[in-house]
C-alpha cells in the first residue's frame, strides 16, 4: 500500500507519521505542500503540528496551499484522507469535513494521554479493530470541536462521528472531555467515512517502550483493511 504525507510549514509530526506509516508497510511518500500534485496513493495524510504558525485561524492558510486542490480531488474520488490534530484542522477549512476546532475550554495547551471510544466500525479505519476504547495521545491549543446544531444532526444521523473522549471504562461525560469539544467529539469521518479527521495522535502509540501501543492496532487495522 503507498500513502503520501503532505508537509506545510511548520508540520512537526511529519516524519513521525512517515515512521509510522513505515513501520506497519506502507510505502511512504513525502509531499510538498507547494506541488501541484500527488502521486499515485492509497492513503493521503495531512500531519500535526503548527501550519504557518497557526496564524488567522488553525489549518486556514494551509487549506490554501497548492497541493490543496489534488488532496480534495483525491477524497471526492473516494481516496482515504487521513487529517491528525493540525490535519484535522485542515480538513475542515477545506470543507471537506463539516464544524471547526476552537480553543480548547479553559484556554490551555493540553499535552497529554487520553482515552477515546470508537463510535463507528462501518469504515476502513476501524473496521475490526481489536480495542473499541484506544489510549492516544493530545497536544492542542485548539482542539475544541464544534458545529451547527443541523451539522450536528447530520453527524449523529448518518454515524459519522468517529471516536469521543471518554475514560478506561469508556464513561463519556464532562470530567472526561479535555477540550470543551460538543459531544465529546475527538474525530469524526465524512458522509462517505473516507475522509478522517481528529485530534488525537495516533502515530505517538506505536512502541510499547517510549509511549503505548494503541496507535499500533489503528494503523494495524488500517492496511489490513486496505489489503
Amino acid at each position: 500500500m503507498k500513502s503520501s504525507v503532505i508537509i506545510f510549514p511548520g508540520s512537526n509530526c511529519d516524519r513521525d507519521m512517515d515512521v509510522a506509516l513505515k513501520k506497519f508497510g506502507f510505502k511512504n511518500q513525502m509531499i510538498w505542500h507547494n506541488d501541484n500534485s500527488i502521486p499515485k496513493s492509497d492513503l493521503i495524510v495531512l500531519p500535526g503540528g503548527f501550519s504557518y504558525g497557526d496564524y488567522l485561524r488553525c489549518g486556514s492558510i494551509a487549506s490554501k496551499s497548492k497541493i490543496i486542490k489534488s488532496v480534495i480531488d483525491f477524497a471526492n474520488s473516494g481516496g482515504l484522507v487521513l487529517g491528525i490534530c493540525n490535519g484535522f484542522q485542515i480538513l475542515t477549512e477545506t470543507g471537506l469535513l463539516p464544524g471547526i476546532l476552537q480553543q480548547n475550554k479553559y484556554l490551555n495547551f493540553i499535552c497529554r494521554n487520553v482515552f477515546v471510544k470508537v463510535k463507528d466500525k462501518q469504515n476502513k479505519y476501524f473496521k475490526d479493530i481489536k480495542k473499541n476504547i484506544l489510549e492516544l495521545h493530545i497536544a492542542h491549543n485548539e482542539g475544541n470541536y464544534f458545529c451547527s446544531n443541523d451539522e450536528m444532526k447530520s453527524l449523529e444521523d448518518n454515524n459519522q462521528i468517529a471516536v469521543t473522549y471518554c475514560n478506561k471504562n469508556g464513561d463519556e461525560n464532562d470530567e472526561n472531555n479535555p477540550n470543551g469539544a460538543i459531544k465529546n467529539i475527538a474525530g469524526i469521518f465524512n458522509s462517505k467515512k473516507n475522509v478522517l479527521g481528529m485530534m488525537p495522535h495516533p502515530e505517538r502509540m506505536i512502541d510499547k517502550y517510549l509511549s503505548g501501543e494503541d496507535g499500533s492496532l489503528f494503523f494495524e487495522n488500517l492496511l489490513r483493511n486496505l489489503n
